[in-house]
């Protein structure tokens, strides 16, 4: 029996493009199935002003693939001399959607985030005021944290003084990772969402770690116990507008990956979709997959949903390639561990 399932366009609400040949190289795979994308600003140097932004926006549109449909959102890399204005009369213009945190340290290329949360308060204040979305990544940097703690310790530490501080911030919680992150949210109705990744949804710790370190499945947030990652499944399934996908994709030189300390990030962009068919339809909830992958991103930030749709057939097994060239290098593709059997048209 053939079972298809026809969803109106994705977006991807977290995506890493990168810049030169990598964004030649991975940009096809986004924009073949997704017609928006919140795009990362955490390059070298990152994307702090209006000007960076607008300088980047050109790139991406200049490496588009001929005849491809895609909207990049753009968004700033806040640090503690972000300009109020500069950042409002981005967002006024509409260049960019959202303006992302970084704690400082806290994973690829966030060395010039913040590290004193009150120097940003004015800032933060002033993005409520346009109603300028905060995307952030929720991990504290403190050594003394485990690792694996990072992230509960920054919702009780960081995120919700300054919710309650700047009640009208919008906020979206990208990339969440445990039972904490999803009961926050679910307690916290009001001007609050959380994205959820591929990987976290279809792995946890021990794919990563027993027999062996399997580095393309290392990233951060870490991957944590079963149970966190059974909540993640549990909120993504169950229809709650709250949550919805952002892959956080986020590609690598495989030799930086597969280094003595390797670098965090899966690049899932060009089978996001049919490992989410696969999670969807484990938890029976297939008829779910289209508010999280279609609706609810573009309701949370006020946006209109695509008007193109997009189709998933399950078949046999889905053939794809170890990796992609990226100029002098390689890209090495998340490998789910287990055959996928919906492909996109």
């Amino acid at each position: 029996m053939t079972l298809t399932l026809t969803l109106a366009r994705p977006d991807d609400w977290h995506l890493h493009l990168r810049d030169g040949a990598m964004l030649a190289a991975v940009l096809p795979e986004t924009t073949r199935h997704f017609a928006r994308a919140i795009v990362m600003p955490n390059l070298v140097p990152p994307v702090i002003t209006s000007a960076d932004a607008a300088a980047y926006r050109s790139r991406i549109l200049a490496a588009l693939p001929e005849g491809a449909e895609f909207t990049p959102l753009m968004t700033l890399y806040l640090t503690e001399e972000t300009d109020p204005d500069d950042l409002a009369a981005a967002h006024a213009a509409g260049l960019i959607t959202a303006v992302k945190l970084y704690p400082a340290g806290a994973t690829t290329n966030s060395a010039s985030g913040v590290q004193n949360f009150d120097k940003v308060r004015p800032v933060l204040e002033r993005m409520a005021e346009i109603g300028c979305p905060l995307c952030v990544h929720g991990e504290v940097t403190d050594r003394a944290i485990d690792i694996f703690d990072r992230e509960a310790v920054f919702i009780d530490r960081i995120l919700d003084p300054i919710r309650r501080q700047v009640p009208e911030l919008k906020v979206i919680m990208e990339h969440i990772t445990t039972r904490d992150g999803v009961e926050y949210v679910k307690a916290n109705p009001a001007r609050l969402a959380a994205t959820i990744t591929v990987q976290h949804l279809m792995l946890e710790r021990n794919d990563m770690l027993v027999g062996g370190m399997r580095p393309h499945y290392y990233c951060l947030p870490i991957l944590k116990r079963r149970e966190h990652r059974d909540a993640l499944r549990a909120a993504a399934t169950s229809g709650d507008a709250r949550f919805f996908l952002g892959t956080d994709s986020a590609p690598h030189p495989t030799h930086a990956k597969e280094a003595e300390c390797c670098a965090a990030g899966c690049f899932t962009a060009p089978i996001a979709l049919s490992c989410l068919a696969h999670v969807f339809e484990e938890e029976n909830a297939l008829n779910k997959l289209e508010g999280f992958t279609s609706l609810h991103g573009p309701a949370f930030y006020g946006l209109p949903v695509n008007s193109e749709t997009l189709t998933l057939t399950k078949g046999a097994a889905l053939s794809y390639p170890k990796s992609l060239a990226a100029g002098a290098h390689s890209v090495t593709l998340f490998d789910p561990g287990t055959p996928l059997h919906w492909h996109v048209s």
